[in-house]
């Protein structure tokens, strides 16, 4: 699709080169401590720099708590890890309200403990291994980035971000997560072994007693400065169209003129899908050094920003089609449509 490159008016260039800048020395600090995953740790800054939150997915012992810590550590934002048990309560994650003396008067008042949801970067590691009861204490966090215990409303530092993993392997004693609350993620990012390179360099590192020091390149009120650039980028009315289309044809209807859609997707995504598939494609676009977004910032965003929006049919998961496949299938048909 050869289409002319509209002229970023509204967009701060140099705002925009310094995001670029910032991102890169991000990575620089991480890849002292992370080996590869360099298609994660993308995934995991365009999500910071459209404020969504993530989910990462992948078996144990790929690094995945390192990974969103050292992020943490680089950006200079407050970071808390919770453990999600069976026996976690949502009172564990938000605060609650404790009576305490006053030391002066001698009278009893209830007095707020915030809980561990009170940070900047909130890595939820293993989400689905607590109830759902639980995992609802997280979505007005994430959604609107406040708590509300006992009808008084606490406001979040910000940026805020819960990163949260999930192991696609011992589903046995897991909750899956409902439908509202994995909606709530920008993307669903899946964390693959390393190459064989790569898990040399690993042995490398973490067999001898040479540790890297990170440095924060980046702060909070800066990645907030960024979040509003991004929103500045320009979105070609021929890149809104693809958008709407992908969208909406994984959207299963009775008069489908895809018939394969109705065959292999139940349910499909809704409207927050389009908006943050477009912020997302934003964000890769500034990431990559350019001022515009392209087709190939939503082609290459489609799989993160919807593999978790998608529920297949009982048959395609009986023909092992899987909800990349899905969503592949459909870019390429729209691509093609399109040339």
């Amino acid at each position: 699709m050869a289409h002319a490159s509209p002229v970023a008016t509204d967009l701060d260039i140099q705002r925009a080169e310094r995001l670029r800048q910032a991102c890169t020395k991000v990575r620089e600090q991480v890849a002292k401590i992370v080996v590869g995953q360099d298609n994660v740790i993308e995934q995991l800054l365009i999500a910071m720099l459209s404020r969504g939150h993530c989910l990462l997915e992948g078996v144990p012992g790929l690094a995945k708590t390192l990974m969103v810590r050292t992020l943490a550590e680089s950006m200079a934002l407050s970071f808390h890890r919770i453990q999600f048990t069976p026996d976690l309560m949502p009172a564990d994650i938000t605060g609650t309200d404790i009576i305490q003396e006053s030391p002066t008067t001698g009278h009893r008042e209830l007095v707020f403990e915030r809980g561990p949801v009170f940070t900047q970067l909130l890595l939820a590691d293993e989400i689905n291994r607590t109830p759902p009861k639980t995992q609802a204490a997280l979505l007005e966090a994430m959604q609107e980035h406040e708590v509300t215990i006992g009808g008084k409303t606490y406001r979040l530092a910000e940026p805020f971000f819960v990163l949260a993993t999930q192991n696609p392997i011992e589903q046995e004693g897991t909750y899956p997560l409902p439908e509202a609350q994995r909606d709530r993620f920008l993307f669903q990012v899946i964390v693959d072994y390393p190459s064989r390179d790569e898990e040399g360099l690993i042995i490398d590192r973490t067999t001898t007693g040479l540790q890297a020091k990170l440095e924060p390149v980046v702060t909070g009120q800066e990645i907030i400065d960024f979040q509003q650039t991004v929103r500045m980028v320009p979105l070609p009315e021929h890149v809104k169209q693809m958008v709407l289309d992908l969208v909406r044809s994984l959207r299963p209807t009775p008069n489908k003129q895809v018939p394969w859609v109705n065959d292999w997707v139940d349910w499909g995504p809704g409207p927050r899908a389009s908006q943050q598939l477009v912020l997302a494609a934003k964000s890769r676009a500034l990431l990559h050094g350019r001022y515009h977004v392209s087709t190939d910032d939503i082609a290459a965003l489609a799989a993160p920003v919807l593999r978790h929006r998608l529920v297949p049919t009982f048959s395609a998961e009986a023909d092992g089609i899987r909800t990349d496949d899905i969503i592949q299938r459909a870019v390429k048909e729209l691509v093609k449509a399109n040339k």
